[in-house]
């Protein structure tokens, strides 16, 4: 694996799926027999030709009150009556070149509810002019004067206002509601609580996924402030002013204002989220003390209502369409009502659904397993329940280079194979063991499942005054020597006299995963991931140990499957 392999657009659609928006777009400009014919071959021209009657839609530019132009798009329901009034929803974009193009497959379903919808691409995407500010105050200022122009046109209710949005979006919608009362509910989807959490996990920089952002971003499109924040990260300077930074765009910092406001929001995340942190997502919604609903699903960053933006079916936007029926009264949705709490899938299934009323009684209680050297004979550590297992120590070599053991092989696309069915398999038998320790349990004896949180402690001594470790947990078939990953972290000493010895304890993220009778979990500890930023001195080494009185264990949710 190199650099190369993050190096393209993760986020970028199919072409199938780009022609389809830019029919959808042209037909919802003109609609005309020859513009939405053209929508047969995808099944959706009956759709908008029921749009055109039910609803005017038009492309227009708003000016902002420093002149910046912000590129948008307005579907009004036709034939109110004298008086009458509608909900209105409020679309900002997700990061990517469409802009507010890309909410055009959601155009229908909102209008059939009887909702206005304004789509926008924040300052600085797509046509909207203007410098990118990544959801700072700027962009909450916009988002205001968004809502001013809004609730200026006849029929909208301005007691009746919510935001959805996905990915940037999400963010974008989060921190307008925090700062404007007039929006009522929210509904963010592949959503961030704590933007720092997500650049930097315990101690290490997200750098590739930093990277692929400020990519899609373009630097020349950015302000001064946050090209000032691009250069200090990626040369690791995390200072103040960063901290500050991500504050400021966090929503989790915010929290005073949804509660005093009891504003309904919804979030959705991924299992394997790539993107943004999954604890500090389910950190918010644990403090949140209005109407909430959290979706985890399989996947990665985006992958779970991509079908919903581009006119499909996704767990994600019909459960957004309840949220605002609920709470604007509107009929986008299916009657139903929403579901509060936590919503969530199991890998690999996409069909399963299981509820529960809140995180806490989601997340199980965790079973210790002891690190313990390796048995007579044999090359790996034991993952053992009796009793904590002191003394050894394991030398890792760090080279600066992978092992097969990563994080993910591709941003983004690997959880959509992995939602398509098709996770990714890693040949841990293959491991080169001097660049990893692995330590594994027994056989199951039963069918489990993992759900919930962990927690690992080791000590680690790097030979330089920093070092990184990686921790991966698998599943893993003992007669293939082949695995899939349930969870992982990052974990980077920093400050440290060169040998020193630093006993760590951090979590890794959660996790929902089912294994089968005679499988084995498999815990990977390397010092290099391509995902991440590496403060280890390539070549030396990195010493992992289990001292007496801090002895080395890896808690885990594990539990009987039911």
């Amino acid at each position: 694996m190199s650099v190369d392999d993050y190096s393209e657009n993760p986020f970028a659609l199919s072409a199938d799926d780009t022609a389809k928006l830019e029919a959808i777009e042209q037909a919802l400009l003109d609609p005309s027999p020859r513009r939405i014919g053209r929508l047969d071959q995808w099944g959706l021209a009956d759709t908008y030709e029921v749009q055109a009657e039910i609803a005017e839609y038009r492309e227009l530019s708003i000016a902002m009150a420093d002149g910046t132009r912000i590129d948008a798009s307005l579907s009004v329901p036709r034939n109110l009556a004298p008086g009458q009034t509608c909900p209105a929803i409020v679309l900002p974009a997700p990061l990517n070149g469409l802009g507010h193009r890309a909410y055009l497959g959601m155009f229908p379903r909102w209008a059939s509810g009887g909702y206005a919808v304004l789509a926008y691409s924040q300052r600085g995407l797509a046509k909207s002019t203007g410098e990118i500010h990544v959801a700072g105050p700027q962009d909450v200022a916009d988002a205001k004067e968004i809502v001013d122009s809004l609730i200026r046109i006849d029929g909208v209710d301005p007691e009746r206002i919510a935001f959805f949005g996905a990915s940037y979006g999400a963010g974008t919608s989060l921190l307008a509601a925090a700062n404007d009362p007039r929006i009522k509910a929210v509904a963010g989807t592949s959503a961030w609580g704590d933007l720092f959490a997500s650049l930097y996990e315990n101690g290490t920089r997200h750098l590739a996924a930093f990277e692929a952002l400020v990519k899609l971003f373009k630097e020349d499109r950015c302000s001064a402030e946050f090209r000032g924040v691009i250069q200090k990260i990626r040369g690791n300077v995390i200072d103040d002013e960063v901290r500050e930074f991500a504050r400021v765009r966090s929503p989790k910092h915010h929290l005073k204002a949804f509660n005093d406001a009891e504003t309904p929001i919804l979030m959705t995340t991924a299992w394997h989220e790539t993107i943004f942190s999954v604890p500090a997502v389910v950190d918010l919604f644990t403090k949140l003390q209005g109407p909430k609903s959290l979706l985890v699903q399989v996947g990665d960053h985006g992958n779970g209502e991509l079908p919903g933006l581009v006119g499909l079916v996704s767990k994600p936007t019909e459960m957004a369409y309840r949220w605002m029926d609920h709470h604007l009264g509107g009929t986008a949705g299916d009657g139903a009502q929403p579901q509060f709490g936590v919503r969530s899938e199991y890998m690999h299934n996409l069909l399963s659904d299981l509820q529960h009323p809140d995180w806490e009684s989601y997340a199980l209680p965790k079973k210790r397993f002891h690190l313990a050297d390796a048995a007579v004979g044999a090359a790996d550590g034991q993952l053992t329940e009796d009793k904590p297992q002191p003394g050894w120590t394991r030398s890792l070599k760090a080279t600066g280079k992978d092992t097969e053991a990563v994080v993910a092989p591709k941003l983004i696309q690997t959880g959509l194979a992995e939602r398509a069915g098709l996770p990714h398999v890693y040949k841990t038998a293959d491991i080169d063991r001097g660049l990893a320790a692995i330590w594994t349990t027994a056989p199951l004896e039963q069918p489990m499942r993992v759900q919930g949180e962990f927690e690992l402690r080791v000590t680690v001594t790097p030979r330089a005054m920093e070092g990184t470790i990686v921790a991966y947990l698998m599943d893993c078939d003992p007669a293939t020597g082949k695995a899939a990953i349930i969870t992982h972290a990052p974990y980077t000493v920093t400050d440290q006299e060169p040998g020193q010895a630093t006993t760590v304890t951090f979590p890794l993220q959660p996790a929902h995963y089912v294994l089968n009778k005679g499988r084995r979990l498999q815990l990977i500890i390397d010092t290099h991931d391509q995902f991440f930023a590496d403060a280890n001195r390539a070549p030396s080494t990195v010493d992992i140990s289990s001292p007496q009185g801090t002895e080395s264990y890896l808690d885990i949710p594990l539990h009987p499957l039911s």
